[in-house]
């Protein structure tokens, strides 16, 4: 405990101060949800008076404790204690232009944004799914680098309304399965919902699920400080993690409106305002502060100063502080280059022809070899993700140290704690699934693009090319859905060569997740000559080419096989193609104009994805080309093996010719 001494009128008119900020910010934006802060405002001061291992004046610190608002509609919670606490540039003004055009303070907390965010929230749920990604890193890293140097807590602040999202029982379940003794989570147990009270709706005994899940769990008053100290101290001592229930009122302090959903997503108004600063004891005007609570406050927010002192001693004198940093650093691209630079020389030498799954693993093995720092992991399908390598031994309670996950069939909450891991810093995390089940993930891969994590998701069997499974598990509009999402790299390799420069590129976007999407059927190897630079990097190049090419044809992943296929079908009449390899259209577009109308060229252009037409006019009939066309599916697969479905849907060698001849005649 890192207590901070003050007697209880002091820590109340702490708390206030919270409540006060929350409902005047709340106020002038005229939107926003003042309820949960002015409820959760006696916890949040007990635990970051009493228990928060911080230093507001070093937010970076490796070893603080992590505070996540999963409960994110509450964000002036978090930005009011970012303010109390002294961090760099959460003046009063933020508090002042909550919810306004750039303002940090935005209407749900974003990572990067506010300082003392942890993890952007507001999706209700993600955030406690990140808060177990973040608590396997601190168990992971603590088992590898020792505890003088990583040795803290995760806390979450959750709603009625996280614990009633699916995601929330893939998480709590995962958690106590690998007895995650550092997660406390927070819940603000009141009661109540946008609709109404949560008996409308819901009537599970939490305390029962989580116990079931493994948890410790709790229930106080939390409106009782000294109760709400006493439970987070017992759960520190805890061998799992520990949900504790705080029995809250909504908007505590307001007259008509406390305990209501009327407190939830609404200003309160003048009058319930006025009162509540009545019955709370609060004699100030709107964002005005006594200069004792502010005091007590900032001497809260300094307090660890002296804890990350003694650790930056313990770090410059530990035996392993170069490799600590260096994880944190996450710099390895100069052992990442040279071992798949290797890697590809061999395959050059001796093609190699085998689904680009398999491929994935083969790179996996380079990589995991040269970085240190991955995490790797599958929702269940390990032998056909092909995600583990020899050297992961298995992520469990008793061996965290581990750098593999099994994560279970928990596709959301994979990607969820995935998020958290990259968060925690020092990590980069990759989990497999098949690419149709990205619609499970989504939730947090969109919310991964936003935060700029580096998150890699292994996703296999992505196209009608998987076959017997059918159309519930062929892939048809996935790609297309997956690239809408602005800073998501989806990759798709043609080859064994292309995977392994896919990985390679993905491992150099540090401020972006990516989707690999990989082919369940065997490929052949297309690339058989050496290159100085890696072609997947571009997104787009010329695979094959032609002196006088009468036409393009632009292809990804398995279709380029085709493509290359058609290539031969056109000379044989005489008609010279072009055949462009585009393994990512966002790495693609990011070249400039210039380059992609010099890769695609001015003749008429045939599109080939075994995938949706959506988002391939921009290529087709780009740079003033009006001709051209795309061959593709146009309706759900089917079940079949793979070949006789290509020949059914049309994306055949045959097909692509005669496509291309339309536009020659």
């Amino acid at each position: 405990m890192n207590s901070t001494p003050y007697d209880s009128s002091t820590y109340q008119r702490m708390s206030t101060a919270i409540a006060a900020l929350s409902m005047d910010a709340v106020e002038r934006a005229q939107s926003g949800h003042p309820g949960m802060p002015m409820g959760m405002s006696d916890v949040a001061t007990v635990l970051f008076t009493k228990f928060m291992k911080i230093d507001a004046a070093s937010p970076d610190w490796p070893d603080r404790d992590r505070f996540v608002l999963s409960a994110g509609h509450g964000s002036m919670l978090i930005y009011a204690l970012g303010y109390l606490l002294g961090y760099d540039g959460m003046d009063i003004d933020q508090i002042k232009n909550f919810r306004q055009l750039g303002a940090k303070t935005a209407g749900h907390p974003e990572v990067g944004h506010a300082p003392a965010v942890e993890t952007t929230t507001g999706p209700l749920g993600q955030g406690l799914g990140n808060a177990v990604g973040m608590a396997i890193a601190e168990a992971h890293q603590r088992a590898r680098y020792g505890a003088d140097l990583v040795d803290h807590q995760t806390y979450a602040i959750v709603g009625d309304g996280c614990l009633m999202e699916g995601v929330s029982q893939e998480a709590i379940s995962l958690a106590g399965h690998l007895k995650l003794g550092k997660l406390i989570v927070l819940w603000d147990d009141n009661g109540i919902t946008i609709d109404g009270a949560v008996s409308l709706a819901d009537s599970t005994d939490q305390l029962k699920r989580f116990e079931a899940s493994g948890w410790d769990v709790n229930r106080v008053d939390g409106h009782d400080m000294d109760a709400v100290e006493a439970a987070i101290g017992a759960a520190r001592d805890a061998d799992r993690p520990s949900l504790i229930a705080c029995r809250t009122i909504i908007g505590r302090g307001a007259n008509k409106k406390a305990g209501s959903s009327a407190a939830h997503g609404a200003p309160l108004g003048e009058e319930e305002i006025s009162y509540a600063r009545k019955s709370l004891d609060w004699n100030y005007a709107p964002f005005e502060l006594p200069d004792d609570v502010i005091s007590a406050w900032r001497r809260t927010g300094a307090r660890g100063a002296d804890k990350r002192q003694a650790w930056e001693a313990r770090l410059a004198g530990a035996g392993n502080a170069e490799t600590f940093r260096r994880a944190i650093a996450n710099n390895f691209e100069k052992e990442i280059a040279a071992a798949l630079d290797q890697y590809i020389s061999g395959l050059i030498a001796e093609p190699q022809k085998m689904a680009t799954r398999k491929a994935s693993q083969l790179a996996l093995d380079i990589i995991n070899s040269a970085v240190p720092t991955t995490i790797g992991g599958s929702a269940d399908l390990t032998g056909s993700n092909n995600t583990k390598t020899g050297q992961l031994d298995i992520l469990t309670a008793e061996n965290p140290a581990g750098r593999y996950i099994y994560y279970g069939i928990r596709e959301h909450g994979m990607a969820a704690a995935m998020n958290g891991l990259a968060l925690h810093g020092g990590i980069t995390p990759y989990g497999g699934t098949f690419l149709v089940f990205t619609d499970y993930c989504r939730p947090s891969i969109r919310l991964a693009a936003l935060m700029e994590q580096q998150v890699i998701y292994v996703m296999t069997h992505d196209s009608i090319g998987l076959g017997e499974d059918g159309p519930t598990h062929q892939p048809v509009e996935h790609l297309a859905a997956l690239r809408a999402i602005p800073n998501l790299y989806v990759f798709r390799p043609a080859d064994v060569v292309e995977t392994a420069e896919c990985w390679q590129a993905a491992l150099g976007l540090k401020t972006a997740p990516s989707i690999l999407a990989l082919s369940r059927q065997g490929l052949p190897q297309l690339r058989l000559e050496a290159e100085r630079d890696n072609l997947c990097t571009k997104g787009g190049y010329i695979l094959a080419d032609h002196d006088s090419y009468q036409v393009t044809l632009i292809a990804t992943g398995s279709e380029v096989e085709i493509a290359m296929a058609a290539k031969v079908k056109l000379a044989a009449d005489g008609i010279g193609a072009r055949i462009v390899s585009m393994p990512c259209q966002e790495l693609f577009v990011a070249q400039g104009q210039g380059y992609m109308a010099g890769v695609l060229g001015d003749k008429p252009r045939i599109g080939v994805e075994a995938g949706i037409r959506q988002g391939w006019d921009r290529f087709i009939f780009t740079d003033g080309c009006g001709k051209g066309d795309f061959v593709g599916m146009e309706s759900f697969g089917a079940s079949a093996p793979a070949p006789d479905l290509y020949n059914h849907f049309g994306i055949t060698a045959e097909a692509v010719a005669a496509k291309a001849k339309t536009f020659l005649i």
